[in-house]
């Protein structure tokens, strides 16, 4: 799920596309936006504080086997929280699960491997030796 919340709207399209996977589907939610509470903790072990809030668009969708999937997805794009719900209820299908993991799930989690790799580099490029010389007299 974290996969295809993390996904660009083309990613999505391009891997439901070459899924082919032509079900019908029942909209249980429609893709509505609302916002959610982000709480914190200091070290992560302190007390729980409300951070801020941010803006959430989620989708629930059923395929006609039964397979429910739901989406909750950073942001105002409602196509796609659908998109992912709908690539969530295929992931659940057994005949499926491995074309959405090879097409939507490993292309996704490459990208976000490389941008993570890309970050670190950058981070590493500012990092700065710091250390002490001895003056020389006693």
């Amino acid at each position: 799920m974290g996969a295809f919340a993390r996904a660009t709207l083309p990613e999505l399209r391009l891997g439901l596309d070459q899924l082919d996977a032509a079900t019908s589907c029942e909209m249980l939610r429609r893709p509505e936006t609302g916002l959610v509470m982000l709480r914190g903790r200091i070290g992560g072990v302190g007390a729980p504080f409300n951070v801020g809030e941010a803006t959430v668009t989620r989708a629930v969708m059923r395929l006609a086997t039964g397979e429910t999937g739901f989406s909750y997805v950073l942001g105002r794009d409602k196509e796609k929280a659908r998109l992912a719900a709908l690539a969530d209820a295929l992931w659940q299908q057994d005949t499926m699960r491995a074309a959405v993991e090879q097409r939507l799930v490993r292309p996704v989690k490459a990208r976000l491997a490389a941008e993570e790799q890309r970050r670190a580099a950058q981070a590493a490029a500012t990092k700065v030796e710091f250390f002490a010389m001895a003056r020389g007299e006693d």
